[in-house]
């Protein structure tokens, strides 16, 4: 592609059905598990997920402190992609930056733990969860310190990474459906399975757009992006 091609609108229009349904998944998953922690049995009290319900309940502060950050944040980094806010509404992203980035501390932070004390699927996705929780916290302070630079298209690019591995989370919900669904494994056999594809996919599918916007001209980046 030339330096001077733009990014289609069908690859944009792509990109953001997929961005929107994930999201949407992220959010009824907060919303079912922060019901099941207040209200035990409220949900599918007979479901193959009632076992795991209760693996959570027994730690639900843990679980608070990273689900409910980790809904604000899903909600609002889609919004600091439009070039509508950023450029009409400069305090305004410049403050939800802000907040992406405490709460994006905190549930890394507490994804660590939560790698060790509420693994369901063993090593495996305790290798899963570690990993990436690292990659996201790597590349979320990465975004933060070149914004701090003024170096927009770095921070840019690293804040697609982050959400990319934010979007992972979401995106095993689908894939531990399939495999509750066709049950030829036990959750301890799947979950970690589940969680190296799901953060997997949408990680490499950020570094993909990444590498794929920044073939255009160095003019068509939006550079009003100050912290």
């Amino acid at each position: 592609m030339s330096p001077s091609t733009p990014v289609s609108k069908r690859a944009i229009r792509f990109v953001w059905t997929g961005v929107i349904f994930l999201v949407v998944i992220g959010i009824a998953a907060v919303s079912r598990r922060t019901l099941v922690l207040f209200r035990p049995g409220s949900i599918g009290g007979n479901s193959p997920a009632a076992a795991l319900d209760a693996g959570f309940a027994r730690h639900m502060a843990l679980t608070l402190v990273h689900i409910l950050p980790g809904g604000l944040f899903i909600i609002l980094a889609p919004l600091q992609f439009l070039s509508s806010i950023r450029q009409k509404h400069l305090q305004l992203h410049r403050w939800m930056g802000r907040i992406l980035v405490v709460t994006g501390l905190i549930v890394g932070a507490s994804a660590l733990i939560m790698s060790f004390k509420l693994n369901i699927g063993g090593p495996n996705e305790t290798a899963a969860t570690t990993l990436f929780a690292i990659v996201f916290l790597y590349c979320l302070i990465k975004a933060f310190r070149h914004i701090r630079r003024k170096e927009v298209a770095r921070h840019r690019e690293w804040m697609i990474r982050a959400f990319g591995v934010g979007l992972g989370v979401a995106t095993t919900r689908p894939i531990v459906g399939i495999f509750f669904a066709f049950r030829r494994l036990t959750p301890h056999e799947f979950f970690g399975i589940a969680f190296w594809l799901g953060l997997t996919i949408t990680f490499l599918a950020a570094e993909a757009w990444v590498d794929y916007t920044r073939q255009r001209a160095p003019s068509s980046v939006d550079r009003s992006v100050v912290v």
